[in-house]
Parts: C-alpha cells; sequence; structure tokens
C-alpha cells in the first residue's frame, strides 16, 4: 500500500485589500460609532447651541462643555493652522486604513471585528471635526472631589472602548482563536 502525501490546502486569501470574512461586522460598528458621534456634535452645536466655554450641569459629578480639541489625545500636539489640523486629519484617515487591511486580512472573532470597527468610527469622527470644524468638539466633563477628569466625547469613547477590547482580546483570546493543545 503506497502512502499518499497530502499537502494542507491553503488559506484563501480575502476577496480584497477591504473585504474579509467579518469586514461588515467591523464596518457597520464603525459606521455606527460614527454616526452616533456626529449626530451628538451636530446635537449639541446646533440644537442646544452650546458656546466655548458654556457649561451645562446634568449632574453634581457630570457636566456638558464646549472644548475645541485641536491637537490628539489629552491635548497632545496643539495645531493652530488649518494645515496642521489637516495633517491630523489626514494621519486619522491612514490609521483607518490600516485597520480596515487588519479587518480584513486578520483572521479574528466577532469581538476583535467590532473592537476594530468601533476604533475606525471613533477615529473617523474625530477626523471630520478637524477637517471641518476648529478642532474636535468635546462635551463631556467628569469631576469629583476637586478632581477634572479631561473633556472627551462620543468619538473618544469608541476609541477607548475599542483598544481595551482589543487589549482583552489579547490577554484573555478567546477558545476559537486560542492555539490547539496536542
Amino acid at each position: 500500500m503506497t502512502e499518499q502525501q497530502t499537502t494542507p490546502a491553503p488559506t484563501p486569501a480575502p476577496a480584497s485589500w477591504f473585504l474579509g470574512p467579518l469586514s461588515t461586522t467591523g464596518y457597520f460598528w464603525a459606521v455606527l460609532a460614527f454616526v452616533v458621534d456626529q449626530a451628538h456634535k451636530w446635537w449639541m452645536l446646533n440644537v442646544t447651541r452650546i458656546q466655548l466655554g458654556d457649561r451645562i450641569e446634568v449632574t453634581s459629578f457630570f457636566d456638558l462643555i464646549l472644548v475645541w480639541n485641536k491637537g490628539v489625545s489629552y491635548g497632545l500636539f496643539q495645531q493652530e493652522s488649518l494645515a496642521g489640523r489637516v495633517v491630523l486629519g489626514l494621519f486619522s484617515v491612514f490609521a483607518v486604513t490600516a485597520l480596515a487591511i487588519w479587518l480584513a486580512r486578520s483572521p479574528q472573532t466577532r469581538f476583535t471585528a467590532i473592537a476594530i470597527g468601533l476604533v475606525m468610527g471613533g477615529a473617523l469622527g474625530n477626523a471630520l471635526d478637524r477637517l471641518i470644524r476648529p478642532g474636535v468638539a468635546d462635551f463631556f466633563s467628569l469631576h469629583a472631589f476637586g478632581f477634572n477628569w479631561y473633556i472627551f466625547n462620543i468619538a473618544d469613547i469608541a476609541i477607548v472602548a475599542g483598544v481595551v477590547a482589543l487589549l482583552y482580546d489579547a490577554l484573555f483570546p478567546s477558545d476559537d482563536t486560542a492555539p490547539k493543545r496536542p
């Protein structure tokens, strides 16, 4: 009897650079985060007509206040010029493109796809602000016992939630992505 030598079937490549098995899940969450962020910003700026420095007290530890963040996280790399804001916006678009390729090409779980989508949507929401507004519109101010946390928006919440989910997934991979033990 002769032994047949079998070779494993090659892993199929994604249909394109931007479309893989879980891309639609990630893109759905990216669009959802983007739309909710932009709708909230539109509401705050056009319906409540909040102005720079206005404070709307919601609770004893939470206020709504408009701050134009002309930098990145925590106000780093402040950019006063349009050219500087465009550079930051283009960097965000580059990062979102890299995330979309990762989403399409890497094996992952639905959880990972959602996490990547949240980061993408939040980054796009803040990038659009940089291009059409004086900076990123931030509104949420948490404070207690004399401590004020930085002021943030829904896009920031989506980015942080996505990054935390990716870290969790890296530290505690789900059973379907963990390597099989002999």
